[in-house]
């Protein structure tokens, strides 16, 4: 066991003296650890609710500045960039100048550069401003982990990561929903505007209650080559993995990236060994609980990500749902986290995370097998009891990991560990849609063609082939204009059937990723250092 002896320092203008992290809090909320969470809950709810709802504005951007389909990816691709190539990054930064100044900067800056993408005028404004977004996204999340970290004791802590997680799962289901309202009844630049007013409430509450926990020995120095090495063989991992769809998992160009990414990666562990103070110790990893739970982190968001980018399109496309109703069928997803992430948390404090963790993901598999049954004509009691099954199985690894990465590093380095925590989210989110995009590719591929030319439909050429496996790979059915009624009605069959063979191919692999995952939940343990925010704040 180790511990760590924390500095708190109040906010500007308290004139309070530095006290160590046992001394008796401050009078009033600053420094309580259940308003510290507000807080931070605040900040981090605009940040993940900004994952899925900006999808559903996309096409009425697309109409408005009239950008082309490449160009409204953007607006996707620059955020998740920024965001996944700087969270380690910013993480260091927290540990450097203090959790409380870095993550009310992230905020701060989310909501202005939310205020100028609503205020923008061309879509080449509205990505720059996306890049800024994720750049600010990327400083207030391992910021926002820091704080609770610091500031709960060790007995809490998992119940603290458990609202933090359900806070998360909520925005992220409940986007498309309240940008499928917004864009609807107001227009799409509300879905940008609504993040400045819980901005301003999140800044003023932060500077209200927050307070700077800084590790005695926190770094003094910046690892400049290091922060090189990583930001750029993180960009070329991410880059590889969002432009392969489009490239192909055979094509060069993919390959240079990845294989730039593993140089990237090789040349920043072999500098780490040998800078004084460097961006991520190594030594790190040595806790095997920590790596497993970065590990398991990946597995856990291959299988809920990109397992659910396939549900999305199931919904819309194939029982042609609006975007509100596709989100209200997600509700139970969304319900069962908001109820099982708190009690997940209660469940890991008294008997550890080994058995949560496993029983989530087992729940996730068997979730993700019962989503390889669902059919075109699946009512809507049979989706929503796996949704709910997801749901369940997702809070206590949500929760879990999370506790193991950061309550499994030095108090120093916990803002390192939330970038770790979060980056390893965001590498998994991508990583599934590219690889389960790739399985639903070529499962189309395969089945497209034999299953057009058994129902009778004329031969497609080469071309016309490769438009519809393109169409059918979300769910849509490639009916040409004037098209009578019944050879329509014959390509919607087929496009449905095959994108649910595809979809039912994906779930498979991914069922089979959360049982890996299953296995690798048996290697972690409750955070060693964890206790070393204890006897900080009033609970």
């Amino acid at each position: 066991m180790t511990s760590q002896t924390t500095i708190d320092k109040a906010g500007p203008g308290d004139g309070a003296p530095a006290a160590p992290s046992d001394a008796k809090p401050d009078k009033g909320l600053r420094g309580h650890p259940w308003f510290t969470l507000i807080t931070v809950a605040v900040g981090v709810m605009m940040v993940a609710l900004d994952g899925t709802i900006v999808a559903i504005a996309n096409p009425a951007i697309g109409k408005d500045l009239g950008a082309s389909l490449a160009q409204l990816q953007w607006i996707t691709n620059a955020y998740f960039l920024a965001l996944a190539v700087t969270l380690i990054t910013a993480g260091k930064l927290g540990d450097r100048f203090g959790h409380r100044q870095t993550f009310l900067i992230g905020v701060a800056g989310f909501a202005a550069a939310s205020a100028a993408i609503g205020l923008s005028g061309s879509i080449a404004l509205v990505v720059t401003f996306r890049v800024f977004q994720g750049l600010f996204g990327a400083l207030l999340m391992p910021a926002a982990l820091g704080l609770l970290r610091a500031t709960f004791p060790a007995e809490k802590l998992n119940m603290a990561i458990g609202i933090w997680g359900m806070v998360i799962g909520a925005s992220t289901a409940g986007g498309p929903i309240l940008g499928g309202v917004l864009v609807e009844h107001v227009n799409w630049q509300s879905v940008f505007f609504i993040n400045v007013p819980v901005g301003i409430l999140a800044v003023l509450l932060g500077v209200w209650i927050l307070l700077d926990h800084r590790a005695e020995n926190a770094p003094r120095s910046f690892d400049v080559l290091g922060i090189a090495l990583l930001s750029g063989a993180m960009f070329c991992l991410v880059w590889a993995l969002i432009k392969a769809p489009e490239w192909g998992w055979g094509d060069g160009e993919t390959w240079l990236y990845i294989v730039a990414s593993v140089a990237g990666f090789l040349l920043f562990a072999l500098w780490e060994t040998r800078v004084k103070e460097p961006l991520i110790p190594l030594t790190l990893f040595r806790s095997v609980p920590l790596s497993a739970g970065v590990v398991l982190m990946v597995l856990m968001a291959i299988a809920f990500m990109g397992g659910l980018f396939f549900v999305t399109f199931y919904l819309q496309n194939v029982h042609g749902m609006g975007p509100v109703d596709a989100g209200l069928h997600l509700l139970p997803l969304t319900g069962m986290m908001i109820v099982a992430s708190p009690l997940a948390g209660a469940l890991i404090t008294k008997v550890g995370p080994r058995i949560p963790l496993a029983g989530g993901m087992a729940c996730t598999a068997i979730a993700m097998f019962g989503m390889s049954t669902l059919e075109k004509d699946t009512g809507s009691g049979p989706m929503s009891l796996w949704f709910a099954v997801l749901g369940l199985g997702l809070a206590p690894v949500m929760v879990g990991a999370t506790e193991v990465i950061v309550g499994n590093a030095p108090m120093e380095l916990s803002g390192v560990a939330g970038g770790l925590q979060q980056a390893a989210m965001q590498i998994g989110g991508s990583l599934g849609t590219a690889v389960l995009g790739a399985v639903m590719a070529s499962k189309v591929d395969s089945d497209l063609e034999g299953n057009w030319t058994k129902v009778g439909l004329p031969p497609l050429t080469p071309e016309q082939s490769g438009q519809a496996a393109e169409a059918v790979q979300v769910g849509v059915a490639p009916v040409p204009k004037g098209t009578p009624e019944a050879i329509a009605a014959k390509i919607t069959d087929v496009a449905h059937d095959t994108f649910i063979s595809g979809m039912h191919l994906a779930s498979l692999v991914a069922a089979g990723v959360a049982v890996v995952a299953v296995l690798v939940a048996f290697l972690t343990k409750r955070g060693a250092n964890a206790e070393a925010g204890a006897g900080v704040g009033h609970i």
